[in-house]
C-alpha cells in the first residue's frame, strides 16, 4: 500500500528466502528501478541468469577480516561424539547451537543432552513458542546465560553471536544444501576456529541426493 515518490533502487537481501508470490510483488516494483539482489546461496534460476549473462553478477570472494574456514565434520550420530564436541566448546568459553529438523521430539533431545552433560545450561528456541517467550530465549542466549541453544532452523539467518563457535546438526540429511550452508554460517563469526558437526543416523537411510549434499557441504568449507 506504500506509494513511492521517486523509487530508484531496490535491494533484495537473502533472495533465496522469497517465494514465487513474493517475487511477483517484487517484480511489479522493479519495472523501472535498478535492482541489487544479495544471496550467499543463490536459487538455481537466479544463478543460471547470472552465469548466462542475462544478469550482471559480482562475487564477493574475500571473507570478513579474521574470518577462518569452518571445520566441517560429517559423522554417524553418537552420544560420545556429541558430548565431546559440546564439552570442548564450553571448556574454551564458547556457546553451542544444536539444530534439529523438527519441533516434535525436541524435549527428548534436551533430556538426552542433559543426561550427557548434567551441568549444562540449555535454552530451547523454535517457531511455535509464544513471541515473547522466543524473544526472551534469544536475548538470554545472546547475553551468555546459557551454554547451548537447542533449536530448529529458526536461527538460519540474521543471527550474529560471536561466542557461538560450534554447531551440531542432527539428521543433517533432511536439510537442503542452502539450509546447511546458512546454518553453518551462524558460527565462526569472531576469528575463533569454528566447528560444524553434521550428523546422520546411518548410511542406509541416505539416498544419493543426500550423500551429494553432505559431501558438498563438507568439501566446500571456505
Amino acid at each position: 500500500k506504500i506509494k513511492y515518490k521517486d523509487l530508484g533502487l531496490l535491494v533484495i537481501d537473502e533472495e533465496q528466502r522469497f517465494g514465487v508470490n513474493q517475487k511477483e510483488k517484487i517484480k511489479s516494483l522493479k519495472k523501472s528501478v535498478d535492482v541489487l539482489t544479495l544471496s550467499a546461496t543463490p536459487i538455481p534460476r537466479t544463478l543460471y541468469m547470472s552465469l548466462s549473462g542475462v544478469r550482471e553478477m559480482s562475487l564477493i570472494a574475500t571473507p570478513p577480516p579474521q574470518r577462518r574456514p569452518i571445520k566441517t565434520h560429517l559423522a554417524h550420530i553418537d552420544n560420545e561424539t556429541i558430548r565431546s564436541a559440546i564439552s570442548q566448546e564450553i571448556d574454551r568459553g564458547g556457546q553451542v547451537f544444536y539444530v534439529v529438523p523438527k519441533i516434535e521430539g525436541i524435549q527428548e533431545v534436551a533430556v538426552n543432552i542433559k543426561n550427557m552433560i548434567p551441568k549444562i545450561k540449555l535454552i530451547i528456541a523454535h517457531g511455535q513458542m509464544q513471541e515473547g517467550e522466543l524473544e526472551n530465549s534469544m536475548i538470554a542466549f545472546n547475553a551468555g546465560e546459557a551454554d547451548l541453544m537447542l533449536c530448529t532452523t529458526i536461527i538460519e539467518s540474521g543471527l550474529d553471536i560471536p561466542r557461538v563457535n560450534t554447531i551440531l546438526i542432527e539428521d543433517s540429511h533432511k536439510f537442503g544444501l542452502s539450509q546447511l550452508y546458512q546454518l553453518r554460517g551462524r558460527v565462526g563469526r569472531s576469528g575463533i576456529q569454528a566447528h560444524a558437526w553434521l550428523f546422520y543416523p546411518n548410511t542406509s537411510v541416505l539416498n544419493e541426493a543426500a550423500r551429494q549434499r553432505l559431501k558438498a557441504i563438507k568439501e566446500f568449507s571456505e
